[in-house]
């Protein structure tokens, strides 16, 4: 796929989501699941709106809130003082002009795009969620699951992500080219096609998929040792690269640059489960993803590179304190039997079915990521620990629009020299 130049002073930020235990270890370094450490890692952690919000607008917040202020008001805040919060991707498009864009595997009015296109008291309003997505804020980019089975444009249904009246909305919103799932028909390909149409024409994207579950069906690994294999489940969804390089295809026409939000948001709900064969899946799928932004960025013959494009990977939050407790061959699964989900040989172990307190790790690619260093242990002294509210305002600053954070430390909690 060919891009637009994208002037040098612009700059593109992606920020490519998955949850997942990042600290998977084997069992000679493990803790006791009785220990105190283990205790407190398998204690209440952040839900996805908090921690979303936390990223896309600077602001602690309550779980269930999606840019929203902590205990629901219906004053004060940064937007239209009724409690809200003003998003990174609405910062950017105002202070900047971007392009803006979100991409998730899992219903788009759930929380994590949520957060970064919409505001609610609640994450559970999905509808009224998918309404200010798709009316209000209208970003140039929307793809993701929530689709009603045997839906279409001129067959509009409600689901559980999506009302009649937001579908019928977009569907005669002559700004964006709707795409949806189509019995028979390449998710991939259909997704793809579409971005190439909006492209050309100035157009915005809603791409709207999704199986019986809510979510994109995940990839299938396959028990084949010595031969690592995974698979798609169906052809009638993209991949989660599939999506990414249609939402790349579009939002790089922006001469201003862009925010791009893309998540593969299907580890979590596989880790929740304890589905180990599952997670796999779902993280080669963010994996693929990865990759294919990066050889987007690699691309020759146009002005968008790694000095004008930062690209980080993160994960909003641990989940289920999985533990590995044989260290398998390539192309070999756990016997895992099940829902629910049980490992009668012992090589895969779970603590819990929820988030856990575990440290994520974030990576980052391309321009200003030295500006980075400055967050590192800054409310957590002699570590390289961030908050997660930094992150919001890392980008912030790489965008060259930086802001001032509204939380200040406790000066009772601030380590003595």
């Amino acid at each position: 796929m060919k891009k637009r130049s994208i002037m040098k002073q612009s700059l593109s930020l992606l920020l490519v989501l998955g949850t997942v235990l990042y600290l998977a270890v084997f069992a000679a370094e493990a803790k006791d699941i009785k220990s105190k450490e283990a205790k407190y890692i398998i204690a209440k952690a952040t839900d996805s709106a908090s921690a979303a919000t936390a990223w896309a607008t600077g602001y602690k917040t309550d779980d269930g809130n999606i840019a929203w202020l902590p205990g629901d008001p219906d004053t004060g805040g940064n937007r239209k003082n009724d409690g809200s919060l003003k998003t990174i991707a609405e910062w950017l498009r105002r202070l900047k002009d971007y392009a803006i864009g979100v991409v998730s595997t899992v219903p788009f009015t759930h929380a994590t795009p949520a957060a970064h296109v919409s505001h609610n008291k609640s994450r559970n309003n999905y509808h009224a969620i998918g309404k200010e997505i798709l009316t209000e804020v209208k970003p140039e980019v929307v793809i993701g699951a929530g689709y009603p089975a045997g839906s279409s444009c001129t067959n509009t249904k409600s689901s559980s992500y999506i009302s009649k009246e937001t579908y019928d909305a977009v569907c005669a919103d002559e700004d964006y080219i709707v795409v949806t799932r189509i019995s028979g028909v390449d998710g991939g390909m259909a997704i793809l096609r579409a971005a190439q149409q909006a492209a050309a024409n100035g157009k915005k994207l809603f791409g709207l998929f999704g199986g019986s579950g809510g979510h994109f069906e995940s990839l299938v690994p396959h028990d084949l040792p010595e031969t690592p294999l995974v698979t798609q489940a169906t052809r009638e969804n993209p991949t989660l690269a599939e999506a990414t390089l249609a939402a790349l295809k579009v939002l790089s026409q922006d001469p201003d640059g862009f925010f791009l939000m893309a998540e593969q948001g299907d580890i979590d709900w596989a880790n929740h489960a304890n589905d180990f064969r599952r997670m796999i899946g779902t993280m080669k799928d963010l994996h693929d993803a990865v990759q294919a932004v990066i050889d987007y960025v690699n691309q020759p013959d146009d002005e968008m590179d790694w000095n004008n494009t930062l690209l980080i990977v993160h994960s909003d939050h641990s989940n289920s304190y999985m533990r590995n407790q044989v260290r398998l061959g390539a192309g070999e699964l756990p016997i895992q039997n099940g829902p629910p989900y049980v490992y009668p040989e012992g090589e895969v172990t779970y603590g819990t079915t929820n988030h856990t307190n575990e440290l994520t790790r974030l990576y980052a690619k391309g321009t200003n990521i030295h500006k980075f260093k400055k967050y590192e242990g800054k409310w957590y002294p002699g570590t390289e620990i961030l908050d997660n509210t930094q992150l919001f305002h890392m980008m912030m600053e790489a965008a060259g629009v930086p802001i001032e954070s509204p939380l200040r430390l406790d000066p009772r909690l601030r380590r003595k020299n």
